[in-house]
């Protein structure tokens, strides 16, 4: 089942993500490094908001809705859709986004940075699709 929507143009990349989450060895690695529920909130043109999650505690899975089941998310980053597709291409820091306001961040910052690993693995997965 996909997790693309289609008022969000970016969301396919949560497909990607789940994707390269699908070998063991690459999930194994995720668990480790990641240590936390990540949620994104996004925000599209039209000011409609949805939500994603990447279980990188227990399961490592992407879904839809701020956690699993039963679960919180230990990070909640917000963003419009655009930022979120820049981000996911790679060509706009978080960081940078952040510092600009356009991303906001509530629950463990530190944790929020590790989200960048499996966004750079959901680009190396789609790149290697193309």
């Amino acid at each position: 089942m996909s997790l693309a929507s289609e008022n969000f143009p970016s969301s396919p990349a949560f497909d990607l993500i789940a994707a390269s989450l699908t070998a063991p060895a690459a999930k194994s690695d995720a668990l480790k490094k990641g240590k936390a529920i990540f949620a994104f909130t996004l925000t599209n043109k039209a000011k409609e908001t949805e939500s994603w999650h990447i279980d990188l505690k227990a399961t490592g899975t992407v879904g839809k809705g701020l956690a699993p089941e039963g679960a919180k998310p230990d990070v909640v980053l917000s963003l419009s859709d655009d930022d979120f597709q820049g981000l996911i291409d790679g060509k706009t820091p978080a960081q940078k986004l952040f510092m600009a306001g356009k991303l906001k961040i509530k629950g463990d910052v530190m944790k929020a940075t590790r989200a960048e690993g499996v966004l750079k693995s959901a680009r190396a997965g789609g790149k290697a699709k193309l």
